[in-house]
């Protein structure tokens, strides 16, 4: 037989090792979906203290002197207060025209000028905080901020939120799957997510000179209060049929 019969009878039964198309597997996911949070309390070992001096004078001289004294005092007290000077930051000075309308005339009148300067205070001892606002009251402060608590152990106080919610998790998945007679298998997906830290404040009980008819609260009185940290996350696991 010639080589061209054999190949136009190769090609009649079609290619060599062709088969069916085998049929596909049935790769639908078994998974189950849940989620967990976890929560740490913790006590703050930090406060931020804004305190502000703002002077209003007929000229420029009088205000930037008179807030220059007042800023030079609550240095001073920082000092005896034994703060590190690291620690603590006076911003620079703000000027800005003070006008008044007039009526009669019709136009803006410049009767003075407005300078105004911020002393921010890193404190690591929390003990301090109380005697800090007071004195600075005392040393001519007339804008106090509310004092911002935090935690120098912020982001580890973070993590251990987020290994408690996977953990819970994790309990969520194994419930959910012993309830449907199955067992939980590895992990397929996880996902994190944090809430701003409830972080609590120190209220200023005076927040400008004109409001400060009541005296200070006494520095003894003063309560931290407590640092929650929250985390949650979201989960899938391989759902494995069978106890």
């Amino acid at each position: 037989m010639s080589f061209r019969s054999v190949l136009a009878a190769l090609l009649a039964f079609g290619p060599l090792g062709s088969v069916a198309p085998a049929v596909a597997a049935d790769d639908t996911a078994r998974i189950v979906s849940v989620g967990g949070e976890g929560e740490i309390v913790a006590q703050p070992d930090l406060a931020f203290v804004t305190l502000g001096v703002e002077a209003r004078r007929p000229t420029m001289a009088e205000a930037r002197a008179e807030v220059a004294k007042t800023v030079d005092a609550v240095l001073a007290l920082t000092r005896a207060l034994k703060i590190d000077p690291k620690l603590v930051n006076a911003t620079r000075l703000q000027v800005q025209p003070d006008y008044s309308w007039n009526e009669r005339d019709r136009k803006s009148v410049l009767i003075g000028y407005v300078v105004s300067r911020q002393v921010e205070v890193e404190l690591r001892d929390l003990e301090l905080l109380g005697p800090l606002m007071e004195r600075a009251v005392d040393a001519g402060v007339n804008q106090v901020g509310d004092a911002r608590l935090d935690s120098s152990r912020r982001k580890e106080l973070e993590r251990e939120a987020l290994v408690l919610a996977v953990k819970e998790a994790r309990l969520n998945a194994e419930t959910l799957a012993g309830a449907a007679g199955a067992r939980l298998g590895a992990v397929r997906s996880l996902a994190s997510s944090s809430s701003p830290p409830v972080l609590p404040m120190y209220r200023a009980e005076m927040m400008k000179a004109d409001a400060m008819a009541a005296p200070a609260p006494p520095a003894q009185t003063y309560q931290p209060g407590e640092m929650r940290f929250r985390s949650q996350v979201s989960a899938q696991y391989d759902l494995i049929p069978g106890g």
